[in-house]
């Protein structure tokens, strides 16, 4: 049977759960649940010892008094069943003979007894853990084979490889197996691991224990050449690949057995006892540890020393049978990666296909690695994403409406040769699993643009060509049927005609992409901002999720504004909550109506904007609480610190400079300004302007110093992002949606 897990109400789940029955608003449930400290092991006795300001808001506040009082109670409760996520146990004789079953939800079998109670009557737990990642890994090489490739082999690829490393250690390593996160590719590009046994360490180092012991610091420091020192020199052997860090379990068990005699059975249970800290436990293990020390001549003194730091550090201890399994799988897709991109990511994108979130988020590294992702094609497209040269091409079950009955007959009915038009493409598939809705969705993300036809032409025939090939399958289907009317002999039924219409403008196109697909394939329409966006922007929708950045901190982003839902506050003002889409996603974004007063009229749908103001987030969302609204045009003239020309000395006479002189002259501002006079491959000569000459950055600015230049000439530097003043006084005001 598998394994039930009890889901419990934890310090912040039972003030959530309790906020939500006694009806208290959801933002002031939120704001009192952050106010407990991240630690695993907190409770709500300890947050209001830990935490002055939730004790002032239970002494101001009778409700949120109520609030704790009654989450106190509750907290530490079953809150409901679930199933382990690897475990299951296995008797030799039926279950029920031993302990209680329960059906799950989807049918299965479980225990009704935890994983402790499980092996405390007896019973063998084990772990069987599925993993994405090997599906992903068996679909890649059998892209790659496909594509007409020698697959590698991937359970004997070459661990010291360079190109893979070369990867790692630039911290590219977005869709790597358990090197995903920012915080891992910080550690990585710190680390540069250059091994195996360095990418092993890698898993067992990125966890909360660890980074906040310091233990992270001085296993680089070492790697990257500070001297190891050792407490005894009897911990070199066992210590020394890992630069003197006790990191894994086993690692505490060699010690212990090693320079304390302890036989591998009592070295285990030294490292459960430490794991669990109970006093009179750890009392005796002291003792038994310092007398086979002794008996080892190590001194008293530095006996007792070690098995402080091993107690240290055994509560951080990673078992590194795990940790290397870990690393194995993150090497392969690692490898995949770097031999062979396209199909990797093909097969990453497929294996994420119905998750849309992720699937922007991989179309968006593929872009990064100078991948195209081709949009669906009738033609070309498998169910899947597949490769097409050293591109992707879209898979058709990702496309909204398309279900796997039309896939497959229109797959099937394709082996006879391809779609001509949607009027062809009508006569053959069958109609009764390919209907309206499915062709509309096909042409509106541009799978039917090969056959050469505008996607307006087609969306509006689709009825006409319905209708043709549902009579001429009724006339396949009984030959007799008089299909043609008229009293004489058959004739040949025609397809209908075309209409002869103009295309859809950009916007219509990708407007009516994003509703079939869930996001944009072909284009987007940030795509001539990217520039300044990439400039001015400190974060994306898809990285404000990630633990780089802290509930609280100051972030810009640029995006289109997608829903603008105004409310009116306590005092009458308006109020907006809007809806901020990026090329990754979207974030909802909360302006107050001191922000809106100044910035209400950019707040127009399909308007491209920059944000910037706080990050509210927790483990499952987060939004940004404005306090700045820019206009995407207006970036450079906002923020803009310096305006740099280029001069080329050898193309720019003394007119063109007095020229340039008078332009500078009608964009007075705030910027300070910076010729750079060139004489290509000589010399450089920076010359600041004077205050009087201070500059508007902006896109009018370098349009026409560029045109009079006759090149590319002006650049601009852009100011830190700076938390503004004006929202300070917006901070815990109450409000209702």
């Amino acid at each position: 049977a598998q394994i039930i897990t009890f889901g419990k109400m934890k310090a912040r789940a039972v003030i959530r759960d309790v906020g939500r029955a006694l009806d208290i608003p959801l933002s002031e449930v939120d704001a009192i649940a952050k106010l407990v400290p991240e630690d695993p092991k907190i409770n709500l006795s300890k947050a209001l010892e830990k935490e002055p300001k939730l004790r002032e808001k239970i002494e101001s506040n009778p409700q949120i008094a109520e609030l704790i009082e009654i989450s106190k109670v509750l907290e530490g409760l079953n809150r409901h069943a679930s199933t382990h996520a690897a475990g299951v146990v296995i008797g030799d004789k039926p279950l029920v003979e031993y302990l209680p079953l329960y059906r799950g939800k989807r049918g299965e079998v479980l225990t009704q007894l935890d994983m402790k109670k499980v092996e405390n009557i007896g019973l063998v737990k084990f772990d069987f853990l599925g993993l994405r990642n090997l599906t992903i890994i068996a679909d890649a090489l059998n892209i790659i084979k496909v594509q007409g490739k020698t697959p590698p082999d991937i359970g004997h690829l070459d661990l010291t490889d360079e190109k893979t490393y070369r990867l790692l250690s630039s911290g590219d390593t977005s869709a790597v197996f358990q090197l995903e996160s920012t915080g891992m590719k910080d550690l990585i590009i710190r680390l540069k691991p250059g091994n195996f046994a360095e990418v092993t360490a890698l898993v067992a180092l990125y966890r909360p224990g660890p980074m906040g012991s310091g233990m992270v610091d001085d296993y680089v420091a070492c790697k990257h050449g500070r001297k190891v020192s050792y407490l005894v020199p009897e911990l070199e052997s066992i210590l020394k690949p890992t630069y003197g860090v006790i990191l894994y379990q086993e690692q505490v068990m060699k010690i212990a057995s090693q320079l304390a005699n302890f036989s591998m059975a009592e070295a285990d249970d030294l490292r459960k006892a430490m794991g669990k800290k109970i006093p009179e436990v750890m009392a005796k293990q002291l003792d038994r540890f310092v007398d086979g020390a002794v008996k080892n001549n190590i001194p008293k003194d530095k006996a007792t020393e070690l098995f402080g730091l091993i107690e240290k550090f055994a509560g951080y201890g990673f078992n590194k049978s795990h940790s290397a399994a870990y690393a194995l799988i993150a090497f392969q897709t690692a490898y995949l990666k770097a031999h062979f991109p396209v199909e990797y990511m093909a097969a990453v994108l497929t294996a994420e296909m119905n998750n849309s979130e992720n699937v922007v988020k991989y179309i968006a590294e593929c872009r990064n690695h100078n991948i195209p992702v081709l949009p669906p094609d009738i033609n070309e497209s498998d169910k899947g994403f597949t490769v097409s040269g050293d591109s992707i091409r879209f898979g058709l079950a990702a496309v909204k409406n398309v279900g796997e009955a039309a896939i497959e007959s229109v797959l099937e009915t394709r082996k006879e040769g391809k779609y001509t038009s949607v009027f062809e493409f009508c006569q053959r598939v069958d109609i009764r699993k390919v209907n309206k809705r499915v062709i509309e969705s096909l042409i509106q993300c541009g799978a039917f643009d090969s056959t050469g036809y505008h996607r307006s032409q087609m969306m509006a025939c689709v009825e006409d060509a319905l209708d043709y090939g549902q009579r001429l399958q009724k006339e396949a289907a009984d030959p007799q049927m008089s299909l043609f009317g008229g009293g004489g002999g058959q004739e040949q039924l025609n397809p209908p005609t075309m209409p002869d219409l103009p295309e859809w403008d950009e916007k219509q196109k990708l407007r009516l992409e994003k509703e079939a697909i869930g996001f944009y394939i072909t284009g987007h329409p940030l795509d001539e901002f990217q520039d300044l966006i990439e400039k001015y922007a400190s974060t994306n929708s898809l990285d404000l999720m990630d633990d780089g950045i802290k509930d609280g901190a100051v972030v810009r982003m640029g995006g289109i504004v997608r829903g603008n839902k105004m409310i009116m506050d306590k005092r009458g003002n308006t109020m907006a909550f809007v809806e901020l889409e990026d090329i990754n996603g979207s974030v909802e974004v909360t302006v107050f109506a001191s922000v809106y007063s100044q910035a209400g009229n950019a707040l127009v749908d399909g308007m491209p904007i920059f944000v910037q103001g706080k990050v509210q987030k927790n483990e499952k969302f987060a939004k940004i609480t404005a306090e700045s609204i820019v206009p995407i045009n207006q970036a450079e003239e906002s923020w803009a610190a310096s305006v740099h020309m280029m001069i080329d000395a050898g193309r720019t006479d003394q007119r063109a400079l007095n020229d340039l002189c008078q332009v500078l002259k009608n964009y007075p501002g705030k910027c300070k300004g910076f010729l750079h006079v060139v004489i290509p491959e000589k010399t450089e000569t920076i010359i600041e302007l004077p205050p009087q000459m201070s500059l508007r950055a902006g896109l009018s600015l370098k349009n026409e110093v560029n045109r009079l230049l006759g090149y590319p000439s002006v650049t601009t530097h852009c100011s830190s992002i700076v938390s503004s003043p004006q929202v300070t006084e917006n901070r815990g005001k109450k409000f209702a949606r």
